[in-house]
């Protein structure tokens, strides 16, 4: 097995062990109203500072499990895992030997989010709402060169631990919403339209 293939792997089983957790939440002995919730999200992304310097505008998206109960709310705690891909620029082909650059990225992000009070609570419920947690991201870098420049093509990983910060509004069932993501040399934006389901509800 690859290195990228083991850290992938790793990924995954950290993945279905976290499912395994959420899925029994029910278990947990916190209040007598609770809820898990999943929800999944998609969007463009901005890279920003040296990041953008070789890296176009990326797309990607994301799968949340949240969870809450009455002795928490309007305070939800989540888990995002989500893939990101980012193209490389015309300019750095242009100006280089490469033909082909491109970076997709797998990430785990757990953190908190909270609800504020209402702007509106008519016909339906429009609520300002703000997130914030860890970031862990693991880099794919494809480096492709054109022929005539007698280069071998070659992959890279890298880590990146950093933190990220969100704000936006949700109707609960669908979320607009705008992230600043920061890792060392590793930072951007996103826009996200996410849409939620419910998986567990006591009340």
């Amino acid at each position: 097995m690859s290195g990228r293939q083991n850290k992938v792997h790793k990924l995954f089983v950290f993945l279905f062990l976290f499912l395994f957790t959420t899925v029994n939440a029910q278990l947990l002995k916190f209040g007598e109203a609770k809820g898990l919730f999943m929800s999944v999200g998609t969007g463009p992304k901005i890279p920003l500072g040296s990041f953008s310097d070789y890296r176009n505008l990326g797309v990607g998206f994301d799968v949340a499990f949240s969870y809450t109960d009455n002795e928490f709310l309007p305070v939800f705690f989540y888990a995002k895992f989500g893939y990101q891909h980012y193209p490389g620029t015309q300019s750095l082909y242009k100006r280089s030997d490469y033909s082909s650059f491109s970076t997709n990225m797998i990430f785990i992000q757990p953190g908190v989010r909270i609800y504020l009070p209402p702007l509106f609570n008519q016909d339906f419920i429009l609520m300002p709402v703000a997130e914030g947690g860890l970031s862990w991201s693991l880099f794919m870098n494809l480096h492709q060169f054109k022929t005539d420049a007698l280069k071998s093509n070659y992959e890279e990983d890298e880590h990146g631990l950093g933190f990220h910060l969100g704000a936006g509004f949700s109707m609960f069932v669908l979320d607009v919403m705008a992230y600043y993501n920061f890792m060392l040399q590793h930072q951007f934006l996103s826009f996200d339209l996410r849409v939620r389901i419910p998986i567990f509800v006591k009340v």
